[in-house]
């Protein structure tokens, strides 16, 4: 039994139903989650990038149940990945995050950084948050529009909402300026996460919540925060590969974002 194998039954977290497949031991401090559904070749392409730049984290995949079989054929055995959670409870963005959190607290990492799985993020840039955290860093943000960033070919719509509307809002509540609040390129540690005082493991955080709270409590509660330059590439053309549909969507990211900053998830 790996260190902190009953936080969740000590704690009472609430972590969706899910399958755990274990692939080998764990190597390293920091692990690397990557929610995916569905992302076919992308998912594909990311994951041998991540074998290619060596990264000293253990990989630690956290499906939403794809029926794609985008990460069957060997591929997780090609970039040597620790384990593959499958969700097969409720809950999107936010149950994959907190069922990956809740198993990688429980193997005893030290910190987690979290990309998103549609090949848009450079993970070589994994690194800058690595060292982050090791410099004491609690909440790291990846930021394209950083000083060394680079935001390519993002819609004029998304760069708008987010420099204009999402960052200004979350950086008042957190009390901390943040220029990529939507970025889900980004880090915690450890003593973040098990703070009562933040208890993300709620089952209210179904959707993007979870993303949007965690930047504001982790300013509210004093936490060290650091943002880190990262790249962030949308495609020349075609489909802009996102889960974020319509106006629909849009105006339930913005629900989500303001419910963030009036406290309304606070414990």
């Amino acid at each position: 039994m790996s260190e902190g194998s009953d936080l969740t039954a000590q704690q009472g977290w609430q972590v969706p139903a899910h399958d755990t497949h274990v692939f080998r031991e764990k190597r390293a401090e920091h692990a690397l989650v990557i929610p995916v559904i569905n992302e076919g070749e992308k998912i594909r392409a990311q994951l041998r990038a991540f074998a290619a730049a060596g990264l000293p984290v253990d990989l630690v995949m956290a499906d939403g149940g794809s029926s794609d079989g985008s990460l069957d054929g060997g591929i997780l055995a090609e970039c040597d990945a620790r384990a593959l959670l499958v969700k097969t409870g409720p809950g999107k963005l936010g149950a994959q995050l907190r069922m990956a959190y809740a198993w990688c607290l429980q193997e005893g990492y030290a910190g987690i950084v979290t990309m998103d799985g549609n090949g848009k993020d450079d993970v070589t840039h994994v690194r800058r948050f690595l060292a982050a955290l090791e410099a004491g860093a609690d909440y790291v943000q990846g930021s394209r529009y950083a000083p060394g960033g680079a935001a390519i070919n993002t819609p004029r719509d998304r760069s708008f909402g987010n420099r204009m509307i999402h960052a200004p809002i979350l950086s008042l509540a957190a009390r901390r300026r943040l220029t990529d609040t939507t970025n889900g390129f980004r880090a915690y540690s450890r003593r973040y996460l098990l703070d009562p005082r933040v208890a993300p493991f709620r089952d209210l955080f179904q959707r993007y919540e979870l993303l949007f709270y965690l930047t504001v409590r982790a300013g509210q509660l004093g936490y060290r925060i650091a943002e880190v330059p990262v790249s962030r590439r949308y495609p020349d053309q075609g489909k802009i590969p996102t889960k974020i549909a319509g106006w629909r969507g849009k105006a339930d990211i913005l629900a989500q974002t303001l419910k963030a900053a009036l406290g309304r998830y606070a414990p």
